[in-house]
């Protein structure tokens, strides 16, 4: 059993910066949960920096604590968890790292562990489920966000962090009948922008609605749509208000706040996920306090506890 560094025995701020201070494995034995850093940024369309994502995340995770009283639940003490390391990337070939996270995330998904994967921008997640649809087929989507990631392309071309979701559904990865996104708000191109996700077959819930939704309902309306199969959650940083969260390379105002966003987290009881991800921290833009990093931490820590919580049910 993989558990992390005992904290009353160390002090939080001693030994290398893995995740929440587990053991840095990668034999896959007795692994009930992989994290996995994701460190590339070269598809951002706006400000860079989320290539340093995962070492920010891990920094701020030292806090975290075995148990989740939200949860009623042991995160860490019921899961084997190890921190996997980074996949390595290519810098300035998009093709090339996507194919290296492929590489780096398939052992995981081939050997039934969940994976987490912390971010790096958002183009990471098509490497993800590359992997994960390889050894689990096709996947129902949990997407948070402010922004829906379905563009046909930018600047002419197909791959960065706005096309992901579209390239997924094109490449079989992900069922658009078994998906919702929830979250998105901002300005757009043009009043057609949002009818593009019911003409990939998508569910979306924008802001507006969703912060008059309860997180029960929320819960309740993502399970029904995903339904018992395989899934994934991807939680984009940048869905947390920038007042919040600003260290992300395209901030929307106007969003939920920390709490606000653990809650709708917190509402993914019961689900089949397969892999979960946080992306698009970007360290450089937060304060000396590191607010970005310590809630992306703490919303993988959700992310954990929606594994130990299904296991324990």
């Amino acid at each position: 059993m993989h558990e992390p560094a005992d904290a009353l025995a160390a002090p939080r701020y001693t030994g290398p910066r893995t995740f929440a201070r587990l053991p840095a494995v990668t034999d896959l034995t007795g692994v009930d949960v992989a994290i996995y850093g994701l460190p590339w940024d070269g598809a951002t369309t706006m400000r860079p920096g989320a290539r340093f994502g995962p070492e920010g995340v891990r920094s701020a995770s030292a806090m975290l604590r075995p148990y989740n009283p939200v949860q009623d639940v042991m995160a860490f003490g019921n899961l084997s968890c190890v921190d996997y390391g980074d996949a390595p990337s290519v810098p300035g070939y998009i093709e090339d790292s996507l194919a290296r996270i492929v590489e780096h995330v398939a052992p995981v998904a081939a050997a039934g562990v969940v994976g987490i994967g912390v971010g790096g921008d958002h183009s990471v997640t098509l490497g993800e489920l590359r992997a994960l649809a390889a050894a689990h087929g096709p996947l129902g989507l949990v997407h948070l966000d402010s922004h829906g990631d379905i563009w046909d392309s930018y600047f002419g071309r197909p791959l960065n962090h706005g096309t992901l979701f579209r390239r997924a559904i094109e490449e079989g990865l992900i069922d658009p009948a078994r998906s919702l996104q929830a979250g998105m708000r901002g300005s757009l191109y043009g009043p057609g922008d949002y009818a593009m996700h019911a003409e990939l077959g998508l569910e979306m819930i924008p802001w507006q609605r969703l912060a008059r939704m309860s997180p029960a309902d929320y819960g309740d309306r993502v399970r029904a749509r995903v339904g018992d199969g395989a899934a994934f959650l991807t939680f984009d940083i940048d869905f947390v208000d920038p007042s919040y969260a600003p260290a992300t390379g395209t901030p929307e105002v106007g969003g939920p706040t920390s709490f606000e966003a653990l809650e709708f987290v917190r509402a993914l009881t019961d689900i089949d996920f397969r892999g979960f991800d946080v992306v698009e921290v970007a360290p450089a833009y937060d304060g000396p306090g590191q607010q970005t990093s310590l809630i992306a931490a703490n919303v993988l820590y959700e992310m954990l506890s929606l594994v130990a919580l299904r296991r324990k049910r």
